[in-house]
């Protein structure tokens, strides 16, 4: 089918900004890349901003739940084929690094109307071997962290949770950071803050935050992770001390530092962030009454009274009683120039119906979103005018369907 409007209405879109490019500058004549003061800002703003003390900048969300549960793993002596809880709709990675942490991951379905991780179906999946639960704030939406950290204070588990794609709101009047041991996010592209490549993993507690700065440097001593602080050493005793074991590795650990660059488009994006999610939220506002006369076909998102969704993107899934066909709605869609991707489709995938044969019949939610679910953009840099344009092409199609069914 020949694209009718070359139009592009993105899932996301970046803009650099002055500040950014300015902090940019100041980098490149400082003639410094590696780990230094714009980074540590960053990590330092980005942690309190989301109530936590520690903050570290890694290469990718994925690296940063990495090393949150290799540090969870070493520290708490879990064994291999110890139990992760994971939601049975998120993004592959979520669950691709537990597998990478010689853990087992246990799927837990989702609520069919939130798509985040059901606390009602967590319990039954509790084992003796269960060791923490992963959720996932999936679409820019917090999980229910009040009735999944009371389950995990119960069973004595530990919570790590997937943030990626949702930072910048409050959970019940408290930050992300504070709902879990570690709370990991990302600032890829087309994401909420966006630093090109890059993740965070944020904690109060000083030891995990120790732990994970070791593994991100090869597992080197934490006596040495910053060559600033060679500048600090006033005795010959404690300069020796470092000469030492500034090259001593204590763990098997991997490289996942970033520049100072990517680190300064992460402040700019850390000032603009409140304005950027006010913006999606706007966007997502919009959408939800300009599509409600389709929500016999289509279920729309729904908040509850309190909740604060930062909007990353909005889904969309076909309901079952309904006739309309995801693929034709989508190829519609595409060839108007509107981006969509798939609702994180999971179980369904190669790899997975390999290492977890049947496991797609378990999980009846899961299935049927990977069926029928799909999701557009609703980011901070589409316009009124571009969002009016999405919602004529909805009505085309359903026009269109009224017409000939």
């Amino acid at each position: 089918m020949a694209i009718k409007n070359k139009l592009k209405i993105a899932v996301g879109s970046l803009k650099i900004g002055s500040f950014a490019k300015k902090l940019i500058q100041k980098t490149l004549h400082n003639n410094r890349l590696t780990y230094g003061d714009i980074t540590i800002e960053f990590e330092n703003k980005f942690a309190r901003e989301h109530g936590c003390r520690y903050g570290l900048f890694t290469v990718s969300g994925t690296s940063a739940l990495q090393i949150a549960l290799h540090a969870m793993k070493g520290l708490h002596a879990w064994k291999n084929g110890d139990e992760v809880l994971v939601p049975s709709v998120t993004f592959i990675a979520t669950s691709n690094v537990v597998i990478q942490n010689g853990l087992k991951p246990v799927f837990v379905d989702v609520d069919p109307r939130t798509y985040l991780m059901s606390p009602e179906n967590i319990k039954s999946h509790i084992t003796s071997r269960t060791r923490a639960i992963m959720p996932v704030h999936l679409f820019g939406r917090p999980a229910e962290m009040k009735k999944i950290t009371a389950l995990a204070r119960r069973y004595k588990l530990k919570v790590i949770v997937d943030s990626c794609e949702t930072m910048g709101v409050e959970y019940l009047d408290k930050p992300l950071g504070q709902w879990g041991d570690i709370v990991c996010f990302s600032t890829y592209a087309a994401h909420l803050l966006i630093t090109g490549v890059g993740g965070l993993a944020i904690t109060n507690n000083s030891v995990y935050a120790t732990k994970m700065r070791s593994l991100m440097n090869h597992g080197r001593d934490t006596i040495y992770y910053n060559i600033d602080q060679d500048d600090h050493v006033f005795s010959r005793k404690k300069m020796y001390k470092l000469v030492d074991r500034r090259f001593s590795f204590i763990d098997v650990g991997y490289s996942y530092r970033l520049t100072e660059l990517e680190a300064a488009l992460g402040l700019e994006g850390l000032r603009d962030l409140s304005a950027n999610v006010a913006a999606r939220q706007k966007n997502y506002r919009l959408f939800l009454e300009a599509l409600a006369p389709y929500a016999r076909d289509l279920q729309l998102p729904i908040l509850q009274k309190g909740e604060v969704c930062a909007c990353m993107m909005f889904p969309i899934v076909i309901r079952p009683e309904s006739n309309i066909q995801r693929a034709e709605l989508i190829a519609f869609l595409e060839t108007h120039g509107i981006e969509t991707r798939y609702a994180m489709p999971l179980l369904s995938q190669p790899i997975y119906q390999k290492l977890f044969p049947g496991y797609e019949k378990r999980y009846p939610v899961a299935r049927w979103m990977d069926k029928n679910g799909f999701y557009i953009g609703c980011h901070q840099y589409l316009s009124e005018k571009d969002v009016r344009y999405v919602v004529t092409v909805f009505k085309k199609f359903f026009g269109h369907k009224t017409l000939f069914s």
